[in-house]
């Protein structure tokens, strides 16, 4: 009886190691496959933009910035897509969603709407492209992708090296400057905060949020600049969070 027992409990632990195995190369090949989705949608982003046809060019009073990413496929592709997010030197190089009827649709799919862990960066549900200061959320992925790069702002070393983020839309490219990295939490005041009233509200929230940021960056918004924020979970509970700040060139 006890040798029946014994042979038991040994393929008992046989089938719970295979079964880990099992769901730990799943997971592996599930991460890799999310990886390589956005690889695919970053060569197609960088491939050549086509010069628009102009027999007669006219000289406007008001040129807009130049793209660096040929975009029309992704919204071709997925009118969700709104835009391009990216930080030079760091993991962050994605695609940029918005539903405001759903805000958070792509917290857990892929840029084609399927279940996907890692989901796809996107942008506040209540805002619009051209409020005074938006933000987009991404996750922390432990595999470095998405927005994990975030927490490392955390060293203002890492700061000088990575201190601007560049934002491309349909209308063109934004850059920004960070000016400020906060760790707080997901119902802070900041997050709510997608419009001055005057100049001197905008002082107010820019001279709360610079007091809490971990480092002096010695960068401070001009009013009328719009400002983005990147955020991500980072800390010990559920509703802790980082981000960075920047505010528009």
């Amino acid at each position: 009886m006890r040798k029946n027992l014994i042979i038991a409990l040994i393929f008992v632990l046989a089938a719970v190691l295979v079964f880990s195995c099992f769901m730990i190369v799943k997971e592996v090949s599930r991460r890799e496959k999310e990886k390589d989705d956005f690889e695919k949608l970053e060569e197609l982003v960088s491939s050549e933009s086509p010069e628009p046809e102009n027999e007669n060019p006219v000289e406007e009073p008001e040129a807009k910035p130049a793209s660096k990413r040929n975009l029309a496929p992704l919204f071709e592709q997925n009118p969700d897509c709104i835009g391009w997010i990216y930080i030079e030197g760091t993991a962050v190089d994605y695609p940029v969603m918005h539903t405001p009827d759903e805000p958070q649709r792509y917290l857990r799919k892929n840029f084609e709407g399927e279940y996907a862990m890692s989901g796809v960066p996107f942008l506040e549900g209540t805002r619009e492209l051209t409020d005074d200061s938006i933000v987009i959320y991404g996750h922390n992925m432990l595999n470095g992708t998405m927005f994990s790069d975030i927490t490392l702002y955390t060293s203002r070393e890492y700061f000088d090296e990575h201190p601007v983020i560049e934002f491309e839309t349909a209308e063109g490219v934004k850059l920004f400057d960070i000016f400020a990295v906060v760790m707080l939490k997901d119902i802070d005041i900041w997050y709510y905060f997608d419009s001055a009233l005057n100049a001197e509200h905008f002082d107010e929230m820019i001279s709360d949020i610079k007091s809490r940021s971990l480092y002096e960056t010695g960068i401070y918004p001009e009013y009328g600049k719009q400002l983005l924020t990147l955020s991500t979970c980072y800390g010990e509970n559920d509703e802790d969070r980082i981000i960075i700040i920047g505010t528009e060139k």
